[in-house]
């Protein structure tokens, strides 16, 4: 019996003259618009171009939390699309994408906290969208450790509870995504790095890369928190800001965390995976940089904050620190759609701390823009046009803290 598959997920190819679609970026949001360009639409002459490995930037940097719980009546729909995709994201693409949804609890520590919580969940419930407000009795039993002290530093009043809400093993939605866009004979390039471009009459005619030139129809920029860097190489001008976000993992212990935790007061998030660990992450660094390396003051912060609400943790060891870029907007909100200067570049970028959860649904939507030229209505709101016009989604209530 054949324990293991010899199959290669994508095969090491050269880059052809040119492409219907060039995607530049190799992670969740570029493979799922090349897979959705493919399956829905039938435009398979199509590249995803990556500096790196595959999943080596923000897909495979972050704490793969999902949840719909936002603010805005434009996010919210957005990311309960997002999340039902994700529901039968293995079925869909015949690879256990691991997702599971044990629930999502974000915690308020003062009346303002428990007033905003509030708003949130009358607008999710408004939109058919699973929220509700719960306090500390049923806290107790949902997290049996939790410290729900009156005497807590910081006392813990009520929580924004998300049952749809979960984690999911980022890694396999990447290669899920690569294995299903290499299946329908669409190239997946790693180590293929985009140094230029070539422009004509408005239009991007040659995309220059580490392996040559090549023609493109449309060009997607799908890098993260490199978005700046691929769209000034088109003249194209963003309000984005790149942040580094740190998080750590713990080693492994007996399962006791049953939902997603997150504290904006103290700025720190966590969960538990099926092997025990404690993934633990923190917010943005207040500085703007590039830079990928972890920091000890950091780390400090994430493992303080932990055992204000865990203290029984005190003992537990870190194993890993990582960090990640994050390309923030001035609204905490995407951008998406194609740019003014140049006709046949498209954006899926400006995602902040919370691209991942909604990799299925943008590739989605960029599919259908790129196929059709016509923009969606589901991601109207998160035009490139709203920073001119003034129309921002404001989405920063629900996405102060990274995750």
């Amino acid at each position: 019996m054949q324990l293991f598959s010899k199959e290669r997920f994508w095969q090491r190819q050269d880059l052809r003259p040119s492409y219907d679609v060039v995607v530049i970026g190799g992670g969740a949001h570029g493979l799922a618009a090349a897979y959705y360009l493919g399956k829905n639409h039938g435009i398979r002459s199509v590249a995803v171009l990556e500096k790196n490995y595959i999943g080596s930037g923000s897909s495979g940097r972050n704490t793969a939390i999902l949840r719909s719980n936002y603010r805005t009546p434009e996010g919210i729909h957005f990311y309960d699309a997002s999340i039902k995709l994700y529901e039968g994201l293995s079925e869909e693409l015949g690879w256990n994408v691991l997702f599971t949804q044990c629930g999502h609890l974000t915690l308020a520590h003062s009346d303002s906290s428990v007033t905003g919580l509030r708003v949130r969940a009358e607008n999710n419930q408004m939109l058919g969208v699973d929220s509700r407000i719960i306090y500390p009795e049923e806290i107790q039993r949902l997290l049996p450790g939790v410290n729900l002290s009156r005497q807590a530093r910081y006392p813990i009043l009520a929580g924004l509870y998300h049952p749809p809400g979960g984690i999911i093993r980022h890694d396999a939605v990447v290669w899920g995504y690569a294995r299903g866009c290499a299946r329908m004979g669409i190239e997946v390039h790693p180590h293929t790095e985009v140094t230029g471009f070539d422009l004509e009459g408005g239009k991007i005619t040659g995309v220059l890369t580490s392996r040559g030139r090549v023609a493109a129809g449309t060009v997607l920029n799908a890098t993260a928190g490199w978005a700046t860097t691929i769209s000034e190489m088109a003249g194209v001008p963003l309000p984005i800001v790149t942040h580094p976000l740190q998080a750590c993992v713990t080693e492994p212990l007996k399962p006791f965390l049953k939902a997603v935790v997150v504290s904006a007061t103290l700025h720190v998030y966590l969960s538990q995976t099926d092997k025990g660990e404690l993934v633990i992450g923190a917010e943005i660094d207040p500085y703007q940089s590039y830079s990928m390396k972890s920091t000890l003051t950091t780390l400090e912060q994430m493992a303080t904050y932990t055992l204000e609400l865990f203290p029984q943790l005190r003992a537990v060891r870190v194993l890993r620190q990582w960090t990640g870029i994050c390309d923030m907007t001035p609204d905490f909100a995407p951008i998406m759609g194609v740019a003014r200067e140049v006709g046949n570049f498209c954006m899926d970028v400006g995602w902040g701390t919370y691209g991942f959860k909604a990799s299925p649904i943008a590739g989605k939507c960029m599919a259908e823009l790129i196929a059709t030229g016509s923009l969606p209505s589901l991601i109207k709101p998160f035009s490139p046009d709203r920073f001119r016009t003034g129309k921002l989604v404001g989405e920063k209530a629900a996405a102060a803290v990274s995750h």
